[in-house]
């Protein structure tokens, strides 16, 4: 029986506000939007290959009566669909670290930088570690990945997963994003902070903490993290943007704002098999986005059934 959608009780009671359903009506269609982020969010994990074998790891898994169904664009993800249980943090493989439980939308910005074995990588805003342990997969525990973050208490949750993950090839650092400065990576990542309104599903209050001024605000700080990134990459240097926003002014607006600092910058065009995508927003509120724009990859809840997400991928050119 194929998956499907399940309401959280009580849900039709969540208010939303006026100026909320307005925006979205217009970005998007507002049903759809609606009815997903008001069903329970598929839960989903990610086998490590640091940690055992991955086909070993799946199979000791199902052996236990865990159904996972193969998560279309990524290899080694996998959506839990047993309707009955939700203690797959207590899978002790996930105590082991051969498991990581990650939303599956969430796996696509790692996906879409692919570090390689060798590379020097940056993940400016890296805990609690879902991408940093997902890429240190990838680079097989080679090279070196530097994983940041702002705020001192997140490192803690940050080591706890970089522990359990097997990799040895990661520095961890603590400064602000932007105090970056004359490095030359490789490849960064800068999954930013954000107003979260991919992840209503997961945290209905994201609607009732929801305002214009704020989204404002973080988009202003969205900005200085793009900048201080692209000024770190080697030329050739790659790097992603993702935000778990659907706002337009922290993902394509921050994107503009990119490509008219730097103009030579080039926006990589990536698809994903198997994961489905909406075109992304080329104007908001009178204003046009840059052309370039179109190569985005924007991802509403009711695209996959999963949380809202936003990817861009940018080149570095001399």
């Amino acid at each position: 029986m194929a998956y499907q959608p399940t309401p959280i009780p009580g849900v039709e009671t969540l208010k939303w506000k006026e100026a909320f359903i307005e925006r979205y009506s217009q970005l998007t269609n507002w049903e759809d939007f609606k009815f997903y982020n008001t069903c329970f969010l598929r839960r989903s994990i990610r086998i490590n290959p640091i940690m055992g074998d991955p086909k070993v790891t799946k199979k000791n898994i199902e052996a236990k009566g865990w159904i996972l169904d193969p998560i279309p664009w990524c290899q080694g993800g996998y959506f839990v669909s047993n309707p009955d249980r939700k203690d797959v943090g207590n899978l002790m493989e996930h105590h082991m670290g051969q498991v990581y439980v990650q939303e599956a939308v969430s796996m696509v910005p790692p996906l879409v930088l692919n570090p390689q074995p060798g590379d020097i990588v940056l993940d400016m805003c890296a805990a609690p570690g879902s991408k940093t342990t997902q890429m240190g997969a990838m680079m097989e525990n080679k090279g070196i990945l530097v994983a940041n973050d702002f705020k001192g208490m997140r490192l803690q949750s940050l080591g706890i997963n970089l522990q359990k993950s097997g990799l040895t090839n990661v520095i961890v650092t603590l400064m602000h994003g932007k105090r970056f400065y004359q490095h030359q990576f490789d490849k960064i990542l800068v999954d930013a902070p954000c107003s979260g309104t991919g992840t209503i599903r997961k945290s209905l209050k994201t609607v009732n903490i929801w305002n214009p001024n704020m989204i404002k605000k973080i988009a202003k700080t969205q900005k200085e993290l793009i900048k201080r990134a692209y000024e770190n990459l080697r030329p050739g240097g790659e790097l992603v943007y993702s935000t778990c926003s659907v706002e337009p002014e922290e993902d394509e607006g921050v994107v503009d704002y990119l490509l008219k600092e730097f103009p030579e910058a080039e926006l990589v065009h990536v698809k994903l098999k198997g994961l489905k995508s909406s075109p992304p927003i080329m104007e908001f509120n009178g204003y046009k986005f840059d052309p370039r724009i179109k190569d985005v990859i924007r991802l509403w809840p009711q695209d996959n059934d999963t949380e809202g997400f936003f990817v861009a991928k940018i080149r570095r050119n001399e």
